[in-house]
């Protein structure tokens, strides 16, 4: 009998608290979701980094040359030879100083170059119908004239076409 006393009297483990352990699930949990979302904010912003570098924007400070004459620019018929409509534009093309194939010492365009320029601009302009002069498909226009462009001079030659005047009559 005096051993049952003792099995009983001697004092049972204690159990840890159920509200510690959820507390201790929670903080875990937190700091785990914690850590996600700044893994996958910085991911994010790492790929939107790498996207905006990626879509043809350039590093080095373009050359700006524009075509045509200097105060009127470009002047051609546009929609075909029977049609009378007639487009007066300022096109200002940013080019990439770092090929030496287009441009000079100096910073001015070669002469080949911009014969090639001229020529490809106006047949594009000719060859394009009135309805696509429409002020909605400006940026479509640009972008092709500058793939026309960078496929006659070379990849990379053409960073970007800009409209500074423009009248269809």
């Amino acid at each position: 009998m005096a051993e049952e006393e003792k099995e009983e009297a001697a004092p049972e483990p204690k159990k840890k608290s159920p509200i510690v352990l959820v507390a201790v699930l929670v903080v875990v949990g937190l700091l785990l979701a914690t850590g996600i979302a700044f893994f996958v904010s910085k991911m994010a912003v790492e790929s939107a980094t790498a996207e905006s570098a990626d879509s043809g924007r350039h590093s080095d400070p373009g050359l700006f040359i524009k075509l045509g004459d200097a105060k009127e620019g470009v002047l051609v018929n546009v929609g075909g030879p029977r049609s009378n409509k007639y487009l007066k534009a300022g096109i200002v093309l940013e080019m990439n100083p770092g090929k030496k194939d287009n441009i000079t010492e100096a910073g001015t365009l070669k002469t080949e170059a911009e014969t090639k320029i001229l020529d490809t601009t106006m047949q594009f302009l000719r060859s394009t119908k009135v309805e696509d002069f429409d002020a909605t498909k400006q940026d479509e226009l640009k972008k092709q004239l500058k793939d026309l462009l960078n496929s006659e001079l070379g990849a990379g030659s053409v960073y970007d076409v800009y409209i500074t005047s423009f009248l269809l009559q």
